[in-house]
């Protein structure tokens, strides 16, 4: 553990124990399966704050479902959070046929799901032991890794153009009060290659402008995703610079799409794998949403000053 890791849990108290259960199945007819999650707490505690996590893409078949991003989902549990993870549609792991509605990435569903958690979460309490009466509902946050940052976006407040009828669509969630953008999509238009235009045509009209809800977008310095955007790293800050305050923009030395590896441990496809890296995201990420859910905590102000500050700084923050 390094110094400036040690120095951060100061402020973050000691991780407990973590209870993790899946799948809970929530039956949804009008779906093209049931709606199936992870659920994790911590083992004790009350009043317990929630974090819905959306998973990203990827080559592997089961990263991008409710059994990936071990690495985020265990510690916000150890650290104060029920975390909530769905499997979308577009998980491979769900293998749905490419001519499935909304396939290949059911982009809207994946935001749809996360309303249906919240709605549903008399149903998810009945089936998780000793999670009942320990909901804080009032506190509520979303975050999401790549697409998963798009779904968030959604969900905060983004409108989108639907590419199927021109039609904008608005999914913010009004009970989500915070969220954490991780390698999220940027701005659509001439910001995005040929390829990823005629792909992923939902990006092509994104309106950043009317995401209101306070969120830390968090990139990688190196996340120059090519594939997407002639654009380079600075991309995907769009969802900061593009969108109004309160937003706060953390750019990690060094990183690249997986920011160190936050989609599972020891992933192959990470491309930058750097355990201080994802230590770093896991504090970060958890003392933002403390401080925004929590007016008054000052563990953002602590650990951001801790880590991002002074010649062995992980990465820069700027805020508006």
């Amino acid at each position: 553990m390094s110094e400036l890791t040690q120095s951060s849990d100061a402020a973050l108290g000691a991780p407990a124990p973590v209870l993790s259960v899946s799948p809970v199945v929530l039956p949804t007819p009008e779906r093209a399966v049931d709606l199936e999650l992870r659920v994790s707490a911590p083992a004790h505690g009350t009043n317990l704050p929630i974090l819905l996590l959306s998973h990203g893409q990827g080559y592997s078949n089961h990263l991008s479902s409710l059994n990936g991003y071990a690495p985020l989902a265990h510690f916000w549990a150890a650290h104060g959070f029920v975390v909530l993870q769905p499997t979308h549609l577009s998980s491979r792991s769900l293998n749905l046929p490419p001519d499935a509605p909304g396939a290949p990435l059911h982009w809207r569903s994946r935001a749809e799901d996360m309303t249906r958690v919240l709605d549903r979460l008399d149903e998810i309490e009945a089936a998780v032991p000793h999670l009942a009466g320990r909901l804080d509902r009032e506190r509520v946050a979303v975050a999401g890794h790549s697409m998963g940052g798009h779904t968030a976006s959604l969900l905060l407040g983004a409108r989108y153009v639907d590419p199927r009828d021109g039609g904008e669509v608005s999914l913010a969630e009004p009970r989500i009060k915070a969220g954490v953008l991780l390698a999220a999509p940027g701005r659509g238009g001439d910001a995005l290659v040929e390829s990823a235009a005629e792909f992923m045509a939902f990006l092509t009209h994104t309106d950043y402008s009317t995401m209101t809800t306070p969120a830390l977008v968090v990139i990688g310095d190196r996340d120059d995703s090519s594939h997407l955007t002639h654009l380079g790293p600075a991309w995907h800050a769009d969802p900061y610079a593009l969108a109004p305050a309160p937003k706060t923009l953390l750019t990690l030395h060094g990183g690249e799409h997986g920011l160190g590896g936050v989609s599972g441990y020891d992933v192959a496809e990470t491309t930058d794998e750097s355990p201080e890296r994802v230590s770093a995201v896991q504090r970060l990420t958890r003392a933002y949403l403390r401080s925004q859910l929590y007016a008054g905590d000052p563990a953002w102000q602590t650990v951001s000053q801790t880590l991002t500050t002074g010649p062995n700084a992980l990465g820069q923050v700027e805020s508006k």
